[in-house]
């Protein structure tokens, strides 16, 4: 009879702290980063001459890529992989803004970028800003970036960070996705964003 009262006292204490610890924790399939204390705002100018910052979006989730135009790989085929992204999430992509940061506003002018981000798709945003505001943003997301090769010439390239930044519609950063993930992993994880987890 001990034994079984102690088993049932187990049962209700293993019980209470079940519900105490509430439900399991969201699973992404990128990395989380739910609560960094980096990563809270920007203010630039998008391709078409408006001031933005991350409060624009609100209701959205956000994607958050910097790069270049004249990037000869890891940038096209970023953007070519959140094209596919916003593919496959079909209707929800509606509640989707990528947006492109220019590590070199020197050579990515407004014009050039206005042109550059609808060859991937016309719902992507490009965003830059004068030194000062592209360094600033930099830091605040803990991005790298270098120019490197013939630095005094126009045809030097950047060296940056290659990673994508994921907000969920309520303005928090919540995912990094390294670069190379595959477009489904990311549907994935935005759909899971988007339901409000």
């Amino acid at each position: 009879m001990f034994r079984f009262l102690l088993a049932v006292v187990c049962a209700f204490a293993l019980a209470a702290c079940s519900e105490h610890n509430g439900p399991a924790a969201t699973t992404f399939r990128n990395s989380d980063i739910t609560g960094a204390d980096y990563g809270k705002n920007f203010l630039l100018t998008d391709q078409h001459g408006t001031p933005r910052s991350l409060a624009d979006f609100r209701g959205k989730a956000v994607t958050l890529f910097f790069g270049y135009t004249q990037c000869p790989d890891v940038c096209p085929t970023n953007l070519s992989t959140m094209a596919e992204v916003m593919r496959l999430l079909g209707p929800d992509a509606d509640r989707v803004q990528v947006l492109f940061v220019t590590v070199d506003p020197e050579r990515d002018t407004q014009a050039l970028l206005a042109q550059y981000l609808p060859a991937f798709d016309p719902r992507f945003l490009a965003l830059r800003g004068d030194a000062t505001q592209t360094a600033d943003t930099a830091k605040e997301f803990r991005v790298f970036y270098r120019k490197s090769g013939d630095t005094d010439g126009p045809n030097y390239s950047v060296d940056h960070s290659t990673g994508t930044y994921i907000f969920d519609p309520a303005g928090r950063l919540r995912l990094y996705v390294k670069h190379g993930e595959s477009a489904e992993n990311i549907a994935a994880d935005l759909r899971t964003l988007l339901a409000g987890k």
